[in-house]
């Protein structure tokens, strides 16, 4: 059974930091790419931030772009996400997502494997 736990939401202030953390089990992701989504109450899934399989390439939404970081550890089979200089809008609940495809990383539909979520707040 394929499973993506996330990690590592919180409660933080504007300006804060946090890093999520994604646990792949059930199977290799390593070859595979992986991303990280967000929805907050009332809007739609949004993309966030993808790593291709070696984390040669990355990836993210240009609200996030210098504040944000993903990597990956494809020996334990790990996805992380630092997020730097947190803002109010920032608040959602972020996903891991697994197995994208590299030429439409953006898209959810995209990726077959999905965590259950973690929620980020962050207090202005």
């Amino acid at each position: 059974q394929v499973q993506l736990v996330e990690s590592g939401g919180g409660l933080v202030q504007a300006g804060g930091s946090l890093r999520l953390s994604c646990a792949a089990s059930g199977r290799t992701f390593s070859s595979y790419v992986m991303g990280w989504f967000r929805q907050a109450p009332g809007k739609e899934r949004e993309f966030v931030a993808a790593i291709s399989w070696g984390g040669a390439s990355t990836y993210y939404a240009d609200s996030v772009k210098g504040r944000f970081t993903i990597s990956r550890d494809n020996a334990k089979n790990m996805v992380y996400l630092q997020m730097n200089n947190l803002k109010p809008e920032d608040t959602a609940v972020y996903y891991c997502a697994g197995e994208g495809t590299l030429s439409l990383v953006r898209l959810p539909s995209k990726y077959n494997y999905w965590g259950q979520g973690t929620q980020v707040t962050v207090s202005s």
